[in-house]
């Protein structure tokens, strides 16, 4: 039986077990489990980890077409115009997105301080959306949200797949 672990990763810390700065080894201590994707230093919210191997190319390969649901907060208030080019996906240096579901969403009242606090201007207001997605382009999110004139603050990520935060702690895990 594969070990599957979720673990609601900080703002900060390195999505690897080595390596300089804060790293995974810091909340989890259990042999032989490697994150199955990645989340980059300033992104929070849950990785997967597993031992099978299987499972962990199925869940980050995006010929899988597995979803991985974020909510992230934007400066400025999002549009429909905007939130429409993110559905219909978006033409990035390496290519268009695929199609993503997006909608306006208010700040979650689930939601952590953050550890280090988000870039805020006193004249721009920020908005939440909801974002899904089946790639895993390199800090897609973030560079999605940036084409359509509205960079990502916050991100976090609430799902992959059939998993989910369900209120995980920053920091804690649990095992599925």
């Amino acid at each position: 039986m594969a070990k599957i672990i979720g673990l609601n990763k900080p703002f900060g810390v390195i999505c690897q077990f080595s390596g300089h700065g804060s790293t995974l080894a810091k909340y989890i201590d259990i042999p032989n489990i490697y994150p199955a994707g990645r989340l980059d230093k300033d992104s929070e919210g849950l990785v997967i980890l597993t031992d099978d191997g299987l499972l962990q190319q199925k869940i980050s390969n995006p010929k899988y077409n597995k979803i991985k649901t974020y909510v992230a907060q934007l400066e400025g208030e999002i549009t429909e115009t905007a939130i429409k080019i993110l559905v219909d996906g978006v033409r990035l240096k390496d290519g268009l997105t695929k199609p993503a579901k997006v909608r306006s969403i208010g700040q979650p009242k689930w939601l952590w301080d953050r550890s280090s606090p988000i870039r805020e201007r006193k004249n721009i207001p920020t908005s939440w959306i909801e974002i899904s997605i089946t790639e895993g382009k390199n800090r897609q999110v973030r560079r999605m949200t940036a084409k359509v004139g509205f960079p990502t603050l916050r991100l976090i990520r609430t799902r992959v797949d059939e998993w989910h935060l369900k209120g995980l702690l920053p920091g804690s895990y649990a095992t599925f």
